[in-house]
């Protein structure tokens, strides 16, 4: 025992000296000279890459340093992040390729235009190959590689490399999310010791709330491909569209303990809108992988984990576009040198196996690049031919009542460069109106046809059980949209080449009183300012028709009279307010309707709502992130941060309303106290998912729940995991029924709710039926997996109660109404719970 501790030491002292003599000759290929003209990482940043975490400012300097060096180097900022750092990307090819950059660009877009690939010369163009890395701020290894792979781009010699760049354009995206890498290089430099302490209970290794992997907002960029609702993702589709690269590469981390993934993934849960082809020639490149690994002696696995079903990952996004999409996964050292089962894990070593699939992606690339070329202009030759044969011509989306969240979803395909029509005509189909004024139609004889069909399709059967990441995500049902499948292309207009933001009516002016409905995506956003100017404002319980036209639940009264503005000053601030905030408000000159007049008491005042989130240890920096997203962009209203490790000395009395994101909360008896005494006297607290639990164990809710119990019957132990993995519910969409007339639910028009579900909270609905707003239907599953069991447990539960406590109300949401930033269908849900709770 003492020889092998001996042994361990030796080791360790070893990996470390050489991690302290470390040189850039340790990453790079040493049979090649390498132009001492082109500075070096090392001459600009003052260290050796993999001594120190690379933050972004640093990783930027020497790329522009770089790009001035070298002619085979052009940078470019495509814009900036929530934080206004630069998202940059190298182009690099050879020079003479740089002199003719645009020509190449829209040759090779000719690889995807059915009536002009046929006469390319494949034979004669150049490869494109996407590389992006660290798009997990705290999965550094994949950035500070990429210094040393621009380095190496630029600086080496011989007629080998001068072939590959002559063959190659290199998009190289050294950074996918600058703001978690400066956050988490902050955080490793900040904790390392002079001499590397490589015990894995140092602080150095366990970041503190809400830690480096997200983006400004504590979002996972990596489920953003497809939805594109951040600048870092606008910015590499926009890069992506402009050049439809024939391989994109995202390097990731994963546990220490664990050696180098790369893809294939599980074969059983690739999307079947995936070509076999794909996975055909994802194998083969890694081949290459294996030969270069094999060389260094690193371990490595493949097709044991991952899966390429949810297209919104930057390795699986390429699959439904005609290119091949490569995940690799590095064990992470999570700091500069961790002790693991595997031994001392350094960064540097990191750092080299990932430079060491980014040369071998490289090469196979080159080698491959015939065929990798001709799979994409026969990929749209199939893609044309399948469209033809669909029936289903043209599906058309919008809303009467609702033009802004139709524009989002139009916005979406616009960045995707999916083409989209107004339309000539009204459609009605199978009882849907489609109004050609706020109605988009989509041609499906395009070459996006297999990337339409995956935002719109519905899919219920699966061959296999398991996903990595959600199974459904069917937009329509997403943004709460009507939509329509249609045979015919008949009712297709112009083409929509420049998406403008709809255009309200302007606000006629009254000496009586303003009214404007709830059901407009941004009328939270309108609301919250005339109470912030300390306008009274007032919400109808009931329906009420006025002027011919009718008003629905939910109808925001604000009268003239007795307000702090005069007619003239409130009439000039609500058109303010109605132009910035996309919203109609009419006024009108008499109280008298048809229903509940303007006076009654039917109509109930507003408060302006002061919202506080609990955040830090034992909250999901996911789910509060998506929280504090859609208050301070979407809605621009303040939502106070509370943290865990402060929250027993502050005072909860000048808060209307906290909302717990999921967590798994441990409050001392103290605070405990003090929130339910807050809400005895009149306070809000929303909760969400594990939040509910812990609101009911701690009495604030009484709720009944319903579970599910699956007996393991002809499970073999090595089955157990799948068996287990069953029966998590992953991430799929259902219906639900809702009563419109409730104020939960005021701003719906319809009594079916789509609604995003990924938990096992089952809650039993209330014995009176004017408790149960929102229940699932009886048949709920509209899209995605759940298990038999699961989904006969689900039948007729509910996902939301709201119930009284003291004075005030206790609100919970069994699921994320607000997932990943575009569940826009749903957000509405939490702003009517911050707004009208009292009127519950």
């Amino acid at each position: 025992m003492k020889n092998i501790s001996i042994l361990i030491l030796l080791v360790t002292t070893i990996t470390l000296q050489a991690q302290n003599k470390l040189d850039l000759s340790y990453y790079l290929p040493q049979n090649i000279a390498y132009n001492k003209n082109i500075p070096t990482p090392e001459s600009v940043l003052g260290y050796t890459i993999g001594q120190w975490h690379t933050s972004h400012d640093k990783l930027v300097e020497y790329m522009r340093v770089l790009a001035k060096s070298s002619d085979r180097i052009t940078l470019e900022n495509r814009g900036g992040t929530f934080e206004n750092r630069p998202l940059i990307l190298l182009t690099i090819t050879a020079p003479e390729n740089h002199k003719n950059i645009e020509n190449i660009r829209l040759n090779h877009l000719k690889l995807t235009e059915i009536n002009e690939s046929p006469q390319l010369n494949i034979s004669e163009m150049p490869i494109v190959l996407y590389q992006g890395y660290s798009i997990h701020g705290n999965e550094p290894s994949a950035a500070n590689s990429a210094i040393v792979y621009a380095y190496y781009l630029a600086a080496a010699e011989g007629s080998e490399i001068e072939l590959v760049l002559k063959n190659t354009i290199i998009l190289l995206d050294p950074t996918l999310n600058p703001d978690g890498l400066q956050r988490f290089a902050y955080w490793a430099n900040t904790n390392k010791s002079a001499h590397n302490n490589t015990d894995p209970n140092d602080r150095e290794f366990h970041e503190v709330w809400p830690g480096g992997r997200t983006n400004h907002y504590w979002f996972d960029m990596n489920r953003d491909w497809l939805p594109v609702q951040l600048p870092e993702s606008r910015a590499r589709i926009e890069t992506y569209s402009n050049w439809m690269p024939n391989v994109l590469t995202d390097h990731h981390e994963m546990g220490s303990n664990s050696t180098f993934f790369f893809q294939p993934g599980i074969q059983s849960r690739v999307n079947p809108l995936t070509p076999l082809k794909n996975q055909e020639l994802t194998k083969e490149i890694a081949t290459y992988h294996a030969k270069a690994f094999d060389k260094i002696g690193s371990l490595y696995f493949t097709e044991e984990a991952f899966d390429d079903f949810y297209y919104g990952k930057g390795s699986t996004y390429p699959d439904i576009n005609g290119a091949v999409g490569i995940l690799f996964e590095q064990a992470s050292s999570r700091g500069h040198a961790q002790e693991t089962i595997n031994g001392v894990l350094t960064f540097p070593y990191t750092i080299k196996n990932q430079f060491t699939a980014t040369l071998s992606t490289l090469e196979a690339v080159n080698a491959m690049r015939v065929k990798l070329l001709s799979y994409q202009r026969d990929f749209y030759k199939n893609v044309s031919k399948e469209s033809q044969k669909d029936p289903v011509k043209a599906i058309v989306f919008g809303d009467e009542k609702d033009k802004m969240k139709t524009y989002h979803l139009a916005e979406i395909l616009k960045r995707h460069k999916i083409k989209f029509y107004n339309l000539n005509t009204t459609v009605t189909s199978k009882g849907k109106r489609f109004n050609k004024n706020n109605s988009y139609i989509i041609p499906t004889n395009q070459k996006h046809y297999k990337l339409i069909k995956a935002m719109f399709e519905k899919q219920t059967s699966f061959t296999d059980s398991l996903f990595y990441d959600i199974s459904a995500w069917t937009f329509p049902l997403a943004f709460d949209l009507n939509y329509a499948k249609l045979k015919a292309t008949a009712a297709i207009g112009e083409l929509v080449k420049n998406l403008q933001i709809p255009k309200v009516p302007e606000v006629t002016k009254s000496a009586y009183a303003y009214l404007m409905e709830w059901h407009e995506y941004y009328t939270p956003k309108a609301l919250k300012k005339i109470l912030q100017k300390g306008i009274r404002a007032k919400v109808g319980l009931k329906q009420f028709s006025l002027n011919g036209k009718n008003y629905d639940y939910g109808t925001i009264l604000i009268s003239v009279q007795n307000q702090n503005l005069n007619s003239n000053e409130l009439h000039a601030f609500l058109t303010n307010v109605a132009k910035n905030s996309n919203v109609t408000i009419t006024g009108v000159a008499t109280g008298l309707t048809k229903g509940i007049d303007l006076g009654s008491s039917q109509f109930k005042m507003i408060n302006n709502p002061k919202v506080a989130m609990i955040v830090g240890r034992g909250v999901s920096s996911y789910d509060a992130g998506e929280i504090w997203h859609l208050f301070d962009q979407r809605y621009q209203m303040n939502i106070t941060k509370l943290d865990v490790d402060y929250l027993s000395r502050l005072e909860f009395s000048k808060y209307t309303t906290i909302i717990v994101p999921n967590s798994n909360l441990k409050l001392s008896s103290n605070t405990m106290k003090k929130l339910k005494f807050w809400v005895q006297n009149g306070g809000v607290i929303i909760g969400y998912k594990n939040a509910v639990k812990w609101l009911s164990s701690n009495k604030f809710i009484d709720l009944k729940y319903t579970t599910t119990k699956v007996e393991a019957k002809n499970i073999s132990f090595e089955q157990k995991r799948d068996f287990s993995g069953a029966q998590i519910i992953g991430g799929a969409i259902f219906e639900a029924k809702i009563d419109r007339s409730h104020p939960i639910n005021f701003g719906y028009q319809y009594d079916k709710l789509p609604m995003f579900r990924r938990t096992k909270i089952f809650i039993k609905k209330d014995s009176s039926s004017f408790n149960n707003p929102i229940k699932y239907t009886n048949n709920p599953l509209l899209s995605g997996y759940i298990s038999t069991p699961n989904l006969e447990v689900l039948k007729n539960t509910v996902p939301f109660q709201v119930k009284r406590f003291g004075r005030g109300r206790v609100v919970v949401f069994t699921d994320n109404t607000n997932f990943r930033g575009f569940w826009y269908g749903t957000n509405k849900l939490l702003m009517n719970a911050v707004f009208f709770a009292k009127t519950m």
